[in-house]
């Protein structure tokens, strides 16, 4: 399909204005991952049935996977097929050459995060990486979101607990969030408290007065990583104190694998899994919906006409 430059910048514009009624209107803006075509058309669904701006998110392996420009033209496609309002978020780009590519193909949020391929990156490497990425932004308007360090965890469905007491030696500290968001000039600071990649045995604990002390500290966007395997309370305080965006994955995809295993049980001769997907759209369209909901967003969308 591919969208002009004036189309790019206007989208990234409309971008930046949701993230600003998100902060007004006391709302967080779900980030859901992108696997495949099926996925995408479940977050659609649930964007549509709950009138919720949404993000779809691709990171490494789902560009390498899909393409970088397949990925934009589908969710183009599919935005004027449903007519609601989403954007496109490069989550956790390994290098500055990666993230580029993610501003050059149009996306509207940019995350770089060089600790992802070095997790001993230095505080220089990944702050002179970030500023180029806000520098090389300013093109299109995109919004780059990072953070100092490498957030742990992986996006899958584990089953060993984690130590509550190790994650919360990396949590955000009011002087680390102040350093580098002035150092770097983001838009979007991915805090840890208490939120991590995955979903986990036990349930994940945020850390709401550190959430209340890191607010006062900017008024740049807030964004929780790891947002699988929480308890819905968590999302609804943190929405009041101030976070903008949150991430979901494992959740997807754990209920993903289990309906399509359930339906291909259920119909052993049935050799075009395509016709098997309806039931599996539905699942996850479901914990998406829930999501909107908790995160308070559903009725917030607005279209461009």
């Amino acid at each position: 399909m591919g969208l002009s430059l004036e189309q790019i910048r206007r989208n990234c514009d409309d971008a930046r204005a949701l993230m600003e009624r998100a902060k007004r209107e006391k709302f967080a803006v779900g980030a859901f991952n992108l696997d495949n075509q099926e996925t995408l058309i479940a977050v659609c669904r649930a964007a549509k049935n709950t009138n919720s701006p949404v993000l779809v998110e691709v990171s490494a392996g789902e560009v390498k996977a899909i393409g970088i420009d397949n990925v934009r033209d589908m969710v183009e496609n599919y935005k004027e097929q449903f007519g609601i309002e989403m954007y496109i978020n490069l989550d956790h780009s390994p290098s500055v050459e990666d993230a580029i590519a993610g501003i050059e193909a149009g996306y509207e949020f940019i995350h770089i995060d060089v600790s992802q391929a070095n997790h001993d990156a230095s505080d220089d490497e990944i702050i002179d990486a970030t500023k180029e990425i806000v520098r090389y932004a300013q093109f299109t308007g995109a919004l780059v979101e990072s953070e100092p360090h490498y957030f742990g965890g992986s996006s899958n469905v584990h089953e060993e607990a984690f130590d509550y007491k190790e994650i919360k030696k990396t949590f955000t500290t009011p002087d680390t969030l102040r350093n580098f968001s002035e150092a770097t000039g983001i838009d979007t600071y991915a805090v840890a408290i208490g939120n991590l990649h995955g979903s986990y045995p036990v349930p994940k604990e945020l850390d709401i007065n550190l959430l209340r002390e890191l607010r006062e500290v900017t008024d740049i966007n807030f964004s929780l990583h790891g947002g699988s395997g929480t308890p819905g309370h968590y999302f609804e305080e943190a929405v009041k104190v101030g976070v903008q965006k949150i991430n979901i994955n494992s959740d997807m995809r754990k209920v993903y694998r289990e309906t399509l295993e359930k339906v291909l049980r259920e119909n052993p001769t049935e050799y075009a899994v395509v016709k098997l997907m309806d039931e599996v759209i539905a699942a996850v369209q479901a914990v998406v919906e829930s999501k909107i909901k908790t995160f308070n967003s559903a009725g917030k969308a607005k279209v461009r006409g």
